[in-house]
C-alpha cells in the first residue's frame, strides 16, 4: 500500500464525519446529525463529489456517502471538515451490507453515480441496480423513495432500463444523453472525478430516476440472467 494511501486511512479513523463498519448505527443517524432530516445516500461514492455537492445545495437534508475505499472517502471527508459542513458523513463498508447499517424506512433516497458496469454477464449480479441490490435498498427506502442512476456506461444505462421494464418498477425520468437537455437540474450538474474520465468513452452521460414497489421484487433474477446470456451472445 502507497505512503500515501497509509496517511489517508489512518487520517479518517480520527475524522468525526467517517464511520469505519460502525456497530449499532440502525436507528441512530438522528442522534449522530442531531436532527431528523431526511437522509440521502450516495452508493459507490469514490471521493464523495455528489455527497459534497447535495450537501452544500440541500441544507436541511441529510447525506451520507457510501464506499469501501477509504483513502478516496478521506477527499470528501476532509473537504467537508474545512468546509463546516455538517450534514455530510461518509460511511466504509460494503454496498451489500448497507442494509445493516439503517432501519426500514431510514433513507429517503439514494444516487448511484458512476459506479463500475461490471461489463460480463457473469458479473451482473455485481451490478448496483441488479434486483439483489434493489431488494436490499427496499429494506432501508422510505416508501416513495426515489433511485437515481448516473453513468457513463450505455451497458449498464440499457441493462437497468431492462430490470425496471422487467420487474415492472416505476421509471420517472429517463435520460439517454443528459446534457443535451435544454434544461438540466443543479443536483444533475455536479461533475465527479470519474465522470471526467469517460472511462465509457461514450461521450455521453445517462441518466434514471425511478422507484421501487413497497411489495417483494418477483423472482425471475434467473430468467433475467438468462436474456442477458442471449443478448452477450447476440442470438436474441
Amino acid at each position: 500500500m502507497g505512503h500515501k494511501k497509509l496517511i489517508r486511512f489512518e487520517a479518517i479513523k480520527r475524522f468525526p464525519n467517517v464511520l469505519q463498519y460502525p456497530e449499532g448505527m440502525a436507528g441512530r443517524w438522528t442522534v449522530f446529525f442531531k436532527n431528523s432530516h431526511p437522509i440521502t445516500l450516495e452508493l459507490a461514492c469514490g471521493k464523495g463529489e455528489y455527497t459534497v455537492a447535495l450537501a452544500r445545495l440541500y441544507p436541511a437534508r441529510n447525506f451520507i456517502g457510501v464506499d469501501l475505499k477509504g483513502n478516496r472517502l478521506y477527499i470528501g471527508a476532509k473537504i467537508c471538515l474545512a468546509e463546516n459542513i455538517s450534514n455530510a458523513a461518509f460511511l466504509r463498508t460494503q454496498i451489500d451490507k448497507i442494509n445493516c447499517f439503517f432501519l426500514k424506512d431510514e433513507v429517503a433516497e439514494i444516487w448511484i453515480t458512476f459506479p463500475d458496469p461490471q461489463l460480463r454477464t457473469s458479473k451482473a449480479k455485481k451490478r448496483l441496480t441488479h434486483p439483489k441490490f434493489l431488494r436490499l435498498y427496499q429494506q432501508i427506502l422510505s416508501p416513495g423513495g426515489y433511485i437515481h442512476l448516473k453513468t457513463d456506461s450505455p451497458d449498464l444505462y440499457k441493462f437497468t432500463k431492462l430490470v425496471i421494464e422487467w420487474y415492472k418498477l416505476e421509471l420517472l425520468e429517463d435520460c439517454d444523453n443528459l446534457y443535451e437537455q435544454t434544461v438540466v437540474s443543479q443536483e444533475l450538474q455536479v461533475k465527479t472525478h470519474y465522470e471526467g474520465l469517460d472511462i465509457a468513452q461514450s461521450n455521453r452521460i445517462h441518466y434514471l430516476k425511478f422507484r421501487l414497489p413497497v411489495e417483494p421484487l418477483p423472482d425471475i433474477d434467473k430468467s433475467l440472467q438468462e436474456q442477458l446470456k442471449i443478448y452477450e451472445t447476440g442470438t436474441g
